[in-house]
């Protein structure tokens, strides 16, 4: 059929019809009577003179999941289509997604059925066909998506709000448009009469859509999509959201696993670390043995006990809540989409870390989850497991307010605490407004640091500039990690691709590290590239940044000393037992360098426990030298007579990229018998031969 050209129409024809419907449905009893009226609409939408129909996608889209673009009134004829348009950092689109993915287990296409994605992006950074593979990826779309980067079908159908629903009969004709989340139950129902219906009058055709699903070519890697970190101070250990894998890795800070707890498929069952699952596990706090998690698309706060090596839910009812005041036992009060969690400590004056403050990004409010009976700034004694909102109103705004239930956040994604004085507050990184934002500890009051605009309702105010307060701009920043020796708050300004740092005290925000391009470069910190970091953590007393590079799928650590930033090789022993895909250590055979092998002597080093070195491998070649594919490169490290160095370390590896050349990393053991005979030898040590090879 061709395309109707000038009969496209915008969303508000169907406006008078379908509210009449809706009105309708609230008064009936039984599912055959909404069954019927539904139907009964269709007859009424059928007969207009003049179909309401969707405008053809336009020429030079971009597509995913699909053999190659598709067309409106060619390859959907004949189709019951529901049309998403959506953008990927939206918290409410997130929403939908189980919603289709339930329709699409439901309804195949042999049914008549097909699902499309029309990624229309709020942010620049969301136009990138390559940040929206990435989307595509992470949420598991199965569906077609077509990036359609300058929103003209979202301006010519007069779309209002992300994420909207609109379902096309099989001539093209727009039957129903459902706006924002929770329309579950409306969006099964006039998709299955209208397959019904369409059926009856034999328009549904058995005709499939060629589908070629992007995460096939994926290829394999020890993280997914990690979201956040955190550093055990105690065990010198980290904690990672491996978010895309479904779990929680425990590594020592050389890399090496010692826990991987759930994945890699989503689920959501508590028990041993073996038969435990987690579905896109976001924030993570570590304390006395003990990880709390923001189990994000369970809508559940879980607890991972490493001594008993047993996780349980403690709070939230594993369904997407809608309470926006909270105040009921954790297990049995709904939650939405937690994000982000922190320690903190209650009105008591003993420092104690009974309160973990979760970023209730689904309802954009701040939360407190009772560890111990205690208070609240503003509330009377609350019981030990009560889970309740502390700040935000659940209006998706940027308005700041001295009363914490009438202030509003946008998405609040990152969290961080500052509990001396004269801070006593918790940042937040609030991603939809682009903005840092702070809680005060002692009264709740929510107050603006950088980023954003005055304007509360305007959550468009986004940009990369640096500067003080307000003339400071970001895109939607995801992580933020408080440096209490230094007093200074550092950003993962996602969208940017970069870490940025904030002094509170004048409000000055500065770009640290990363060019602002989209890439996977470590290096100097002003050589270095991010993909949408959507975490970080402070380690080594203040020294070192563990970044969690999402879009890379690395966990990246900067060096503030040193100015340079490198890789945590994520890898696990021959007999470690995880679940996934790892890097296995193997350590390479060294080769024999001939003789005439030029060697390069470096000054000494002075070291100590504990301290990280890196090896920048600087190599400067002809114009026009390739790596030979067949024949692969590598680096390898030795310390004749002195082995212990590298316990467990990662001591070779491949150089896979001439023009992206490692940056070597090397932790200094603690523990070891050589170094705890004294402190001078120790820091002297590094002093002997330490080698560096190249090898072809």
């Amino acid at each position: 059929m061709a395309a109707p050209g000038t009969r496209s129409f915008s969303l508000s024809g169907l406006l008078p019809a379908q509210t009449s419907l809706e009105y309708a449905l609230l008064d009936a009893v039984t599912q055959q009577e909404k069954d019927s009226l539904v139907y009964q609409y269709l007859q009424k939408v059928d007969s207009w003179e003049q179909d309401l129909s969707m405008p053809e996608f336009p020429e030079g889209l971009e597509w995913l999941n699909t053999e190659g673009p598709i067309s409106v009134y060619k390859d959907l004829c004949g189709k019951v289509v529901v049309l998403d348009f959506f953008t990927y950092c939206c918290i409410n689109c997130i929403h939908l997604l189980p919603d289709l993915h339930a329709l699409e287990h439901t309804y195949s296409d042999k049914d008549g059925l097909l699902v499309v994605g029309v990624h229309s992006a709020k942010f620049p950074n969301e136009k990138v066909l390559d940040n929206v593979k990435s989307a595509v990826l992470r949420y598991n779309i199965t569906h077609p998506v077509v990036n359609d980067a300058d929103a003209s079908l979202w301006q010519e159908l007069e779309v209002s709000c992300w994420p909207t629903l609109v379902i096309l009969g099989p001539r093209g004709n727009m039957l129903f448009s459902l706006m924002g989340e929770g329309h579950k139950d409306k969006l099964f129902l006039y998709t299955s009469i209208a397959l019904k219906y369409y059926k009856d009058r034999g328009q549904i055709r058995d005709k499939t859509v060629g589908i070629k699903l992007f995460k096939d070519s994926l290829p394999p890697s020890p993280l997914l999509f990690p979201g956040k970190v955190i550093v055990d101070h105690v065990t010198d250990r980290l904690v990672i959201a491996d978010t895309g894998h479904h779990r929680i890795l425990v590594v020592w800070k050389n890399g090496q696993i010692q826990y991987s707890i759930g994945g890699p498929n989503p689920g959501r069952k508590d028990g041993t670390f073996s038969e435990s699952t987690f579905n896109s596990p976001q924030g993570v706090a570590i304390m006395n043995n003990v990880i709390y998690v923001a189990d994000t698309e369970n809508h559940l706060i879980r607890k991972i006990d490493l001594e008993a090596e047993i996780v349980s839910t403690v709070a939230g009812i594993g369904i997407q809540g809608t309470d926006k005041d909270g105040g009921a036992k954790g297990e049995q009060q709904p939650i939405s989409s937690p994000w982000d969690v922190v320690f903190g400590t209650s009105g008591s004056e003993v420092q104690r870390n009974d309160i973990l403050w979760i970023a209730m990004a689904g309802t954009h409010q701040i939360w407190a989850l009772l560890l111990d009976s205690g208070k609240l700034p503003k509330k009377n004694e609350l019981k030990k497991d009560t889970c309740v909102r502390f700040a935000g109103s659940g209006n998706e705004e940027n308005r700041n307010n001295a009363y914490p239930h009438k202030a509003g956040f946008a998405q609040p994604s990152g969290l961080s605490l500052a509990s001396e004085e004269p801070w006593s507050c918790l940042f937040v990184a609030d991603s939809e407004s682009s903005t840092v934002r702070t809680v005060s500890l002692k009264d709740g009051a929510v107050k603006h640091l950088v980023g954003g605009e005055r304007d509360p309702m305007n959550l468009f105010a986004f940009g990369d500039v640096d500067g003080v307060g307000i003339n400071a701009k970001l895109q939607h920043p995801l992580g933020v990690t408080w440096d209490k020796k230094k007093s200074l708050l550092y950003v993962a300004d996602s969208y940017n691709h970069k870490i940025k740092v904030v002094d509170p005290k004048t409000k000055n925000c500065l770009t640290l590290a990363g060019t602002g391009d989209a890439s996977n470069i470590s290096s100097s910190f002003t050589e270095s590239t991010f993909n949408e970091p959507g975490g970080l953590c402070i380690g080594e007393n203040g020294r070192l940044l563990y970044v969690a590079d999402t879009n890379n799928h690395q966990i990246k650590v900067m060096d503030l000393e040193t100015k340079t930033i490198s890789v945590l090789p994520v890898i696990k022993s021959e007999n470690s037992v995880v679940d996934g895909r790892f890097l296995l250590y193997k350590q390479k055979t060294l080769p024999k360098l001939p003789k005439s092998a030029p060697r390069i002597s470096l000054s000494p080093v002075t070291a100590s426990p504990g301290q990280t070195l890196q090896f920048k491998l600087r190599l400067d070649l002809p114009s026009g030298t390739k790596l030979t594919k067949e024949v692969p490169s590598c680096w390898f490290l030795t310390a004749e007579g002195n082995e212990w160095l590298f316990q467990g370390q990662l001591s070779s590896g491949e150089i896979e990229n001439i023009f992206s050349q490692p940056t070597i990393s090397l932790q200094i053991p603690v523990n070891n018998a050589l170094l705890s005979k004294s402190e001078n030898k120790a820091k002297n040590l590094l002093k002997q031969v330490l080698s560096f090879l190249i090898c072809r």
